[in-house]
């Protein structure tokens, strides 16, 4: 089953979610001191990511990865904003945009035989 480019792009968006919040789980409890209990979920999430990101509607696994790259690194810098409280600076939103605009191009792209 063939999806949309939006749909695309929201499978990546909620893979990058998983991911995030099973890495900063473990950012938190090795970096910050917090419970070893969070590698739990953390694993859980990262697991959910694996998954989601096999939903992807590519031919070959390492274009879909490479498409995601660009979502994670935009997802990330929205975490460093919405969840950790530090405002990404223009150099962040810059590379995002460009990572973004790479990933655009490698789903979009017309695919010659």
């Amino acid at each position: 089953m063939e999806r949309t480019q939006g749909a695309t792009l929201a499978l990546y968006g909620a893979a990058a979610l998983a991911e995030i919040a099973g890495c900063f789980a473990f950012w938190a409890w090795i970096r910050l001191g917090r419970s070893a209990w969070l590698a739990v979920p953390g694993v859980a999430s990262l697991c959910l990511f694996a998954w989601l990101l096999t939903r992807a509607d590519a031919e070959f696994a390492g274009r879909a990865y490479a498409a995601y790259g660009g979502v994670y690194i935009a997802a990330s810098l929205l975490w460093l904003w919405l969840v950790e409280g530090a405002r990404p600076d223009r150099w962040d939103a810059a590379g995002a945009l460009i990572c973004l605009g790479g990933a655009a191009l490698i789903l979009a792209g017309p695919r010659g035989g």
